[in-house]
Order: C-alpha cells, then sequence, then structure tokens
C-alpha cells in the first residue's frame, strides 16, 4: 500500500471541480488492481451525489475560497473591456465549458461575467443560458459556504455588480 498523505479530513468542505462544493463524509480504502488505495468519500452539496477521489489525487479537490479571493472574483465580474468575437456559439460553448472543467474559481467567474455580458447584447442558446446557470450555481453556492451566507444573498451581491456595471 502506497503511504499517501491526507490532504483533508471528514467534514472538510472542498470543491471538485465542474461539481461544486462537496463534503468528505469519509476516508476509505479500496483494492484497485490489485493495490490498496485510499480514496475521499465526497458528497456533492447542492446534488444528489457522492464521489469518490483518490488520496493521491487531492489536487482535484481544493479548499473553498477566502474572503481575499472573493474580492477577486468580484473584480473579474466587475470587468467591462470584454470583446466577444464572432464566433459560432457552439465553439463559444466548447471554451466556456473547458473554462469551468479546470476548477479554478476565477476561470467560472469569467465564463459567468463573459455570458452574462452576451446575454445583454443577444439571446443566449439553450446550451449557453444552461452554461450561465451552472456558472452562476457554482460561485454562488461556493461562496455562501465559504461566508456561512445564504445563497440569496450572495446571488443579489452578483446580481447588483452586473446591475451597476
Amino acid at each position: 500500500m502506497q503511504a499517501t498523505e491526507v490532504k483533508f479530513r471528514v467534514g472538510d468542505k472542498a470543491v471538485y471541480p465542474a461539481h461544486g462544493v462537496g463534503e468528505v463524509v469519509k476516508i476509505v480504502e479500496l483494492d484497485i488492481a490489485g493495490q490498496r488505495q485510499k480514496f475521499y468519500e465526497v458528497r456533492i452539496l447542492d446534488k444528489n451525489q457522492t464521489v469518490k477521489i483518490p488520496v493521491a489525487n487531492a489536487d482535484a479537490l481544493r479548499e473553498l475560497v477566502s474572503e481575499e479571493e472573493i474580492q477577486e472574483i468580484f473584480d473579474i465580474l466587475r470587468e467591462r473591456t470584454i470583446a466577444f468575437d464572432k464566433q459560432t456559439w457552439n465553439r463559444r460553448y466548447r471554451g466556456f465549458m473547458d473554462k469551468i472543467k479546470t476548477g479554478s474559481i476565477y476561470d467560472v467567474a469569467e465564463v459567468l461575467r463573459d455570458l452574462y455580458r452576451l446575454k445583454t447584447d443577444k439571446q443566449l442558446s439553450f446550451g449557453e443560458r444552461r452554461m450561465l446557470d451552472t456558472a452562476r450555481s457554482l460561485i454562488v453556492k461556493e461562496i455562501a459556504i465559504a461566508r456561512e451566507q445564504t445563497e440569496d444573498d450572495v446571488k443579489s451581491e452578483i446580481e447588483a455588480i452586473f446591475v451597476s456595471n
């Protein structure tokens, strides 16, 4: 068995890219291909879903954002100099999806900002509307949990950024 350092403990909240905030509910050992490995069992908070993530791949999980990082996210959302080229919606969609999959809250904030701004210029495709909802949900949920606020309060704060800009 490989000695792998456990980065998160049971009860810790962590972000699993493209899935959102989860809580480590237990750490289990499983035999995979003849080797004993440790896994985090993470319950994704806004879905009825549990995922197992190898402790050796703990980099796939990240800690919740700090208040300083939240302010950086809000700065990204306030940026006005967004230039949209004349890409087709599906090429834009793939680019946005790639950003969401990185797990970086800053990339997700850029997707939210860009889709919100695009929405004011033209009608979004069905996929883009769903992605806007996904990006908003990922950011709102993480900030609400990190700040111990309600999701409605965070959503209002984000909406105010777009209204005032």
